[in-house]
């Protein structure tokens, strides 16, 4: 694929060479950012240690493309860059480790309701998927790090209202929610019957931080942040068996 040409700045009167000198240096601050952070760094982060004539575009296009060779790339993750293993190579990298918990159908259903949906309340969630959810569904989403508490609803109860979160978007590698695959993506990876009902839409998601006119912000030291017991032997809620811990509404 051809690469655009970098921009020029008909403004920038230095000399050849001091323009190539803080390009490459500019190149050495991201790459050493980048390298010491463990998570995704973003343009706010980056800009303040660039030259001041940095074109931060043209710069990551340039080291995105030096890395897609090697055995570390550059990816975009949660609206700021990282490296990761090259896909190809994870295998090799990969060393023995512990059997991750899996979710149970109801949790990998609810997180697609909150990433969809957000922001949702937990009645809300019941209303998409007719069936209650237990609390500790939620509180395996929220203890992931993948879910957070967002508000609560200008509505009586005042619910809590649940979104997504940074660490949601590099588990998933995606740049933002609104990365999310979409309708026609989804039935041509064959999870949506072509056969739907009419007026059927998918919601288009959005995790803007700024609460909604029908949200007000948490009373934080009026939370309770305990999460539900372990279920007893007897009581194996049958997140076990996928499906079974929800109820009928």
């Amino acid at each position: 694929m051809n690469r655009p040409a970098p921009r020029i700045d008909l403004f920038d009167v230095r000399p050849e060479d001091e323009r190539a000198y803080a390009f490459a240096r500019d190149l050495r601050v991201i790459e050493a950012l980048l390298f010491t952070s463990s998570g995704p760094v973003d343009a706010r982060a980056l800009k303040p240690h660039l030259s001041k004539e940095a074109d931060l575009d043209v710069l990551m296009d340039a080291l995105t493309a030096d890395y897609a060779r090697r055995g570390v790339n550059i990816m975009k993750a949660a609206g700021g860059w990282m490296l990761r293993t090259a896909p190809d190579l994870a295998r090799v990298v990969a060393g023995p480790v512990p059997e991750a918990r899996k979710l149970s159908r109801a949790a990998i259903e609810v997180l697609a309701i909150v990433a969809y949906h957000q922001p949702v309340t937990r009645a809300e969630i019941e209303e998409i998927r007719g069936v209650s959810t237990s609390k500790g569904t939620l509180d395996v989403l929220l203890e992931t790090g993948w879910v957070r508490l967002r508000g609560r609803r200008k509505a009586p109860g005042r619910p809590v209202t649940y979104g997504t979160t940074p660490a949601f978007l590099v588990q998933f590698g995606l740049d933002a929610v609104q990365d999310l695959p979409g309708l026609d993506e989804m039935k041509g990876a064959g999870l949506i019957d072509g056969r739907l009902a009419a007026g059927f839409a998918m919601p288009l998601p959005s995790d803007d931080p700024t609460l909604r006119e029908d949200e007000e912000a948490l009373e934080l030291e009026a939370l309770d942040f305990t999460l539900s017991p372990p279920p007893s032997e007897d009581d194996t809620d049958a997140e076990a068996v996928e499906d079974g811990a929800d109820k009928p509404a």
